[in-house]
């Protein structure tokens, strides 16, 4: 499961967001991905205030995991009328899709809001109110889903939606109890960190984690991921096999 928004840099840090989910789907579809779509808050511009969709198929988490993260792309917008270059940034969050029985989630715990979808400037999308906002009281998640026409349909992916999003939840309270120390010497390495460069002027893609440049960026965001995710992949086996053979 999949999901992100704008961060830094207004409209086009918006516009940037749609790039990454159209790159993200083309990738999937080369690979022979399904991708479907769960929630999406467009902007005027063609842009995404945020929007989150699963991918499913073989190895996707496997391949996507590293994707996590601030993407930043420099270049100049199309609402830039001197033609100056701008910095913006989107994030990226890779959550995997949990079965029931890996969460336990009490129906008692959630509150459940039905409303009429609607479109870029309020327009109304759907006459009837099947869109559902899910709101774990616990935690104080929220969910929605309005892809669907039907509100069973809409409840059910949001559903999903919130059991991946509690299971990272809880994963990252575990692992910041655990790793408290750590983190505290060496930094978070948490999703505010950039991650990525996308250098339009340059044609210039960047993996900052590994030092991993390409100098195809046009082709990387027509969905041609495979050279920088298989040199992601290749590195995070030899920090384990390092850290296995220091352990021994």
């Amino acid at each position: 499961m999949l999901r992100y928004g704008p961060g830094r840099g207004g409209d086009e840090a918006a516009i940037f967001a749609a790039d990454l989910f159209r790159m993200y789907t083309k990738y999937a579809e080369n690979q022979g991905w399904k991708v479907e779509l769960f929630d999406s808050s467009e902007t005027d511009l063609g842009g995404f205030r945020e929007v989150t969709f699963s991918i499913e198929g073989n190895h996707v988490y496997q391949k996507l995991r590293f994707e996590s993260g601030t993407h930043r792309v420099q270049r100049v917008p199309r609402t830039e009328a001197s033609g100056r270059v701008h910095t913006s940034t989107a994030t990226v969050a890779i959550l995997p899709e949990i079965e029931e029985v890996e969460i336990d989630i009490n129906p008692n715990d959630i509150l459940v809001d039905t409303f009429r979808a609607s479109g870029p400037g309020g327009q109304k999308v759907n006459k009837t109110s099947s869109a559902v906002r899910l709101t774990h009281v616990p935690s104080g998640l929220v969910v929605k889903c309005l892809d669907e026409k039907s509100q069973h349909k809409n409840r059910a992916k949001a559903m999903r939606i919130l059991r991946s999003r509690l299971y990272e939840l809880y994963e990252g309270q575990k692992r910041n109890e655990r790793d408290q120390i750590r983190r505290d010497q060496i930094g978070t390495g948490d999703r505010s960190e950039k991650i990525r460069t996308y250098n339009y002027p340059q044609n210039r893609v960047t993996d900052h984690r590994i030092n991993f440049s390409v100098h195809n960026l046009e082709q990387v965001m027509l969905g041609c991921l495979d050279e920088i995710i298989e040199a992601l992949m290749t590195y995070h086996k030899e920090e384990q096999l390092k850290h296995l053979a220091t352990s021994l």
